[in-house]
């Protein structure tokens, strides 16, 4: 009985008009003034917002009740729910974000994070921002939204970034000191911890040590970009054959890299050896693609079929053991790349 009264309540809903209007100010009327103008438009849009906001996370809800619905009843494929999103034109990636969204609020609400009757206070970006930050910031934006405060996705990542600064590990003392009296600007050292944490603890240290000797802008933006590096280095190196089978001691490598100064090239270096090693195995693939589709396409051909014989020709060679290839630039190159398969 309770059900039915449900599902009548949302049928009578949708019967009535949306609760949408706006009296837009005339974009041609020059009385008005700018300012009042932008002002209109501002709170007009930010309606919108909380339109969007709370069908999008009713939309969450109701494709994650069709989902979890047909892993109990429906074959392990998804097919239904599939289904139901192509009948709506909805795609599988939109839907996945509409019940992330689902789940990040309901997350926030059950945990008591969040008051229900604050959701409007939050642009749609806004709530998804916070869905994603700490325990600590999501309870500082709460705070705001209850006091009636308009939280936007801005101020939820300056909250993060604040925090971060005040609060993270691997921020040297005169670091924390300098963010609490806000002479050094959380948003240029968020990023920074954000880097720092993809390292190991050896050269997290070695970079602490010349923030903590130049707690300064221009140092945070320099060991930014060189814990980047450094993280892009490690990564790359553990995927590059040529330095796996010969057995290189990459930390020492890098550590020599950065007491020469030259850590940016030795990165560099290290992230084109291990894409030519990608390139190369990529290609290899479609060179044996391109050989098999040659041979089949020489069957299913003949003397009836001499253009098609010809275009066969022309492209047979680079299914071949050697290919030439001319590069055009200020000087003509021919490159000739010869593949052996070896076992």
């Amino acid at each position: 009985m309770e059900y039915n009264e449900s599902i009548n309540d949302i049928a009578a809903a949708l019967q009535q008009p949306a609760d949408l209007t706006f009296e837009l100010p005339d974009p041609e009327d020059e009385q008005i003034l700018e300012s009042d103008f932008q002002q209109q438009l501002d709170v007009a849009w930010q309606v919108c917002d909380r339109f969007d906001l709370q069908t999008e996370i009713w939309r969450g809800r109701i494709l994650r009740a069709i989902r979890d619905r047909e892993k109990i009843g429906g074959d392990s494929r998804g097919a239904g729910f599939l289904r139901w999103l192509k009948e709506r034109e909805i795609s599988k990636s939109q839907a996945y974000a509409w019940i992330q969204l689902a789940n990040s609020a309901d997350t926030l609400l059950e945990e008591g994070k969040l008051d229900p009757g604050t959701v409007n206070n939050f642009s749609k970006r806004a709530f998804v921002e916070t869905s994603k930050a700490s325990p600590e910031v999501q309870q500082m934006v709460s705070e705001a939204a209850q006091k009636g405060d308009r939280i936007t996705r801005r101020e939820v990542r300056q909250l993060s970034d604040e925090w971060t600064a005040m609060s993270s590990e691997l921020l040297p003392e005169p670091v924390k000191v300098k963010a609490a009296d806000n002479t050094l600007p959380p948003r240029y050292i968020a990023p920074l911890v954000k880097e720092l944490e993809k390292l190991p603890e050896p050269h997290q240290k070695y970079l602490q040590k010349e923030i903590a000797a130049n707690p300064d802008v221009d140092t945070l933006k320099q060991v930014t970009t060189e814990a980047r590096y450094l993280a892009k280095y490690l990564k790359s190196a553990a995927q590059v054959q040529a330095l796996t089978q010969a057995d290189v001691d990459i930390e020492t490598a890098l550590e020599e890299a950065q007491r020469v100064g030259c850590l940016t090239i030795a990165a560099d270096l290290v992230n084109q050896a291990s894409q030519i090693e990608q390139t190369i195995g990529k290609l290899y693939m479609t060179w044996k693609r391109i050989s098999n589709l040659a041979d089949r396409l020489y069957v299913d051909t003949g003397a009836s079929t001499p253009n098609l014989r010809s275009l066969l020709s022309s492209l047979e060679p680079l299914g071949s053991e050697i290919m030439e290839l001319q590069l055009s630039g200020t000087v003509e190159h021919t490159v000739r790349l010869q593949i052996q398969e070896m076992n």
